[in-house]
């Protein structure tokens, strides 16, 4: 595999540590910027930085223009081993490339031909309004599960597919046609992680320069999910940012960030038999989050990485937003080159890669001195057990022998269910009935675990061996296979597995984001009804990487993460209140007992399906005309011309507020006078609280308008697929049926979920979306209060976006997610957090304050304003807040309005 490199200096141009080289491999001849170079020219010790700090700092060095990228940046970056892995320095970021899926591509699309429109407003050239950077859009997150349990479950899932997203697939194939620099992967394909995995990354880079030169250089990118930082198992950096961010990537503006802090997470030993993948990444998330990761890198290191695949790294990287770090990174090494060449990848890429990376130092050897970290920690493999994760945190891994107790605790408690638990309910219409933690979604979905062949493979052989004993799903367990690409289904058809995964209901019903987004489908309608009937506490069990509530199912409160392998365990046991690692599954064919110990396959028997059955030529022949996509998205016609012929008539996709009225100049920045309180939310609200994903109610007011727009209940599919109508998005900001305002309680004094708020000073009960209204007509300015982490979950801009156009001028909370914090910046709204030890609980806030921010004005980054807080009765109390407007470059964005009307009046000047 190694390949003949030679090492010779190059002009230089702004390239203040003379670190300008070009390498040939394989007679092929490269541009590149030389890290031990740059480390004799002036930025002593580098070497000795994580592999991840080392991407970053080529990526200043090939960047430096005096401007956006000084010469003190790539100093300050080298610094960072000075301050003990810390530097309070920011710095421009430029990635390599942007990747979408098509929830959060389609608004990104939508806003880039606004701003073609908006450009025009302006006077300029709409031609300007292309991406300068590659970019990958890949629809993944349309298909709904429907139809499952049956052979016709995925060509009936893709119809209705095709038949409900018409209007938002002809934009996107207008957007490929009248952007340069864009492609679209069409449905059907995978999820975007997996083909990023699979195919698109390079992990080095090539581009040819003004020059005419061709530059080589770390492969890294932005996206607009926020597990984009799955692909940091290949050694690629990158991780997920909002719509509006990528939006600002796209059209050249670099990234604006603080150097992060890395920590080191050692990995020593290796996985005992019967562990598997799924199990070591939740208990690598519960670490990481006990630990207290956010906005930081997380770099793994030591001698259990020999013993873990690709897929597995993958898996490990895929969780970083649940774990809360920026990016869990892996560096280059052998298995890397290997899975390069089983996925297909050119043998000149892989050649480059692998020459590349060691004349960097960025290539990971056994003997090799560990990198300096910030922090670090430390997991022993062999001691990791079978786990899963929930009722409702990703972090909340449970060993699997404690999952019945588990659920009982929290039924008792979290869901307030006491007495008779036992007490079951018949079903209308069927042969069974239903109990408190019956499984009654049991998924193996796209996102975390079928980046990984070991799980799909153990998940196959189980379904086998249960079958082979007569074991079947439970009836009312609704069942799915949604595997992340082709590559999957045509490795479980050859190896023989799918038949068995059929005969126990797991037939594929689609490629794409399922379960894990909210796109599980309906359950029946007489199993929805016993249990909101009766108010049962029904399962789910998903191979996923989120269980928030509310999320997977409105039916479903508990829900559990585990291994594709479990998941059809407990599709077997219909329950989560037995012990499956001591009582039966259920009664074999025989009548014989079946122990989940009886059918488990062992770790040799899924290597060798593994090495029998994955191939390079199963890659290269599923990507082959990856961009082609199949007969309906031939069938697509669609308008052409430089900007969109927008259809009044759509509830899918609309021409976005942002630009009406949009002058040369900003207009001046004022003071916040007399804000009204919109909510007081709590503690880890996440954006899928915020802003949600999954199905419309009717009567909301997202449906209410969909009704008055003449569409059908039947019809309104969900918000994540009508992210490009913003009259849509707008009344489903704050509409999550679990959010709660503690401005709203019932008699009792318990707040009461749903999007509601109390209107003042009427005093009325109000829809969110609703009282925002009467505050615009009442020209009063808003604020919304929380607790800590708000924000967490997806990188969703709608979240953001939605925001602002409630009129929400400032969320004040005790602290961040990283990104829905840049996303507040990037559509003007400003994040405050209070001082230590402050919250709205301890200034015995119940909304119906008014709120004045002073300072505003002349805003400065991290400034300290007083927020005037004044009571009912008149009394008066002053909070200092920090404004958490990070950067210069996030002044001028808010100034502008927002990150794309700065981009816009740039390019218009």
């Amino acid at each position: 595999m190694s390949a003949p490199t030679t090492v010779t200096s190059a002009p230089a141009s702004l390239d203040s540590f003379n670190c300008k080289r070009t390498l040939t491999v394989d007679g092929r001849e490269y541009v590149y910027y030389s890290l031990p170079e740059a480390e004799k020219n002036g930025l002593p010790g580098i070497s000795k930085l994580p592999y991840a700090m080392k991407v970053l700092l080529e990526n200043l060095l090939r960047h430096e223009d005096g401007r956006s990228v000084t010469k003190a940046d790539i100093e300050g970056a080298a610094e960072w081993l000075d301050n003990r892995g810390r530097a309070e320095r920011e710095i421009g970021f430029r990635p390599a490339r942007v990747l979408m899926q098509d929830f959060t591509g389609v608004p990104a699309v939508v806003d880039l031909a606004a701003m073609r429109d908006g450009m025009l407003k302006l006077g300029g050239d709409a031609k300007k309004i292309n991406p300068l950077v590659p970019v990958d859009l890949v629809i993944d997150h349309s298909v709904i599960v429907d139809d499952f349990g049956n052979p016709q479950a995925f060509a009936n899932n893709v119809e209705l597919e095709y038949e409900r997203n018409g209007e938002r697939y002809v934009f996107l194939k207008w957007g490929q046609d009248a952007f340069a620099n864009f492609r679209v992967v069409p449905p059907g394909t995978g999820i975007c992680h997996q083909v990023n995995l699979e195919y698109l990354a390079q992990t080095v880079w090539t581009a040819t320069n003004g020059n005419g030169e061709t530059l080589a250089y770390p492969d890294t990118l932005v996206g607009t999910d926020s597990h984009t930082t799955m692909v940091n198992g290949l050694a690629v950096l990158g991780w997920g940012v909002g719509g509006i961010e990528a939006e600002a990537a796209m059209l050249g503006q670099p990234q604006s960030m603080l150097i992060p802090e890395v920590i080191g997470f050692e990995l020593t030993g290796a996985l005992k038999e019967g562990v598997t993948a799924t199990d070591l990444v939740l208990t690598v998330t519960q670490m990481l989050r006990k630990k207290g990761v956010v906005g930081k890198f997380v770099e793994f290191y030591g001698a259990g990485l020999n013993t873990l695949t690709l897929a597995d790294r993958a898996t490990i990287a895929n969780m970083a937003p649940e774990y809360g770090a920026t990016c869990g990174f892996f560096p280059v090494d052998t298995e890397t080159l290997n899975y390069l060449v089983v996925s297909g990848r050119d043998a000149q890429r892989v050649a480059l890669v692998e020459a590349y990376s060691k004349a960097q130092g960025l290539f990971r050897t056994a003997d090799a001195a560990d990198p300096v970290f910030t922090d670090t920690l430390s997991l022993d493999l062999s001691t990791v057990g079978p786990s899963l994760a929930g009722p409702k945190r990703p972090e909340g891994r449970i060993a699997l022998s404690d999952v019945k107790d588990g659920f009982g605790t929290a039924l008792a408690g979290e869901y307030k269910k006491t007495g008779d638990t036992e007490q079951r309910f018949a079903v209308a219409g069927r042969d069974f009935d239903l109990g408190h933690g019956d499984v009654v979604i049991a998924a193996i979905t796209s996102c975390t675990n079928t980046s990984n062949p070991s799980v799909l493979i153990a998940a196959g052989l189980l379904a086998r061996n249960a079958a082979e004993k007569g074991l079947t799903s439970k009836p009312w367990v609704k069942t799915s296979l949604a595997p992340g690409s082709q590559v999957v289904a045509a490795y479980l058809d050859k190896a023989g597995l799918q038949p068995y995964l059929d005969k126990v209901g797991f037939n594929l019903v689609g490629f794409g984001c399922t379960t894990c987004i909210g796109n599980s489908g309906p359950l029946a309608p007489e199993i929805s009804k016993t249990i909101n009937d009766n108010g049962l506490v029904a399962a789910a069990v998903l191979s996923g990487n989120r269980n928030f509530e509310g999320r997977v199912s409105p039916d479903v409160q508990a829900n559990y993460l585990a291994s594709p392998p479990l998941v059809v365990a407990y599709a077997l046991a219909g329950t989560v209140t037995r012990d499956l690692s001591t009582e039966p599954l259920g009664l074999g064919s025989d009548g014989s007992p079946v122990y989940l110990k009886d059918i488990w396959p062992s770790n040799q028997e899924v290597q060798k399906f593994i090495a029998e059955n994955i191939s390079r030529d199963l890659f290269k022949s599923k990507y082959a005309d990856v961009f082609r996509g199949d007969e309906h998205w031939a069938t697509i016609k669609t308008s052409t011309g430089l900007t969109y012929s927008w259809d009044a008539k759509s509830t899918y996709v609309q021409n976005p507020p942002y630009f009406d009225g949009i002058t040369k100049t900003p207009r001046p920045i004022t003071d916040i006078e007399g804000a009204r309180v919109l909510a007081l939310f709590g503690d880890k609200i996440t954006t899928d609280h915020i802003s949600p994903a999954g199905s419309i109610k009717a009567a909301s007011p997202a449906g209410k308008y969909l009704l008055d727009e003449g569409v059908e209940p039947r019809d309104f599919n969900q918000y994540g697929t009508r992210r490009g109508n913003h009259e849509v998005m707008m009344r489903g900001t704050f509409a999550n049926i679990r959010i709660k305002n503690h401005m709203v309680t019932d008699e009792a004094g318990n707040v009461v979920e749903g999007g509601y708020t109390i209107h003042h000073p009427s005093g009325e009960r109000l829809a969110i979306y609703d009282a925002a209204q009467r505050y615009a007509e009442e020209k009063v300015p808003l604020v919304v209060f929380a607790g800590v982490e708000y924000g967490n979950g997806s990188s969703r801009d709608w979240a953001a976006k939605g925001t602002n156009l409630l009129g929400v001028k400032a969320v004040i909370a005790q602290s961040f997610e990283r990104i829905h914090r840049s996303n507040l910046v990037g559509m003007g709204v400003i994040p405050f957090v209070f001082e230590a030890g402050t919250s709205w609980q301890s200034l015995g806030l119940d909304g119906s304050e008014t709120v004045t921010l002073k300072g505003v004005a002349g805003l400065k980054p991290r400034q300290i304003v007083d927020a005037i807080i004044t009571k009912t009765d008149g009394s008066q109390s002053k909070v200092p807040l920090i404004c958490r407007i990070d950067t210069l470059d996030e002044i001028e964005y808010f100034k502008n309005g927002g990150i794309l009307s700065y981009v816009l009046r740039n390019l218009a000047a």
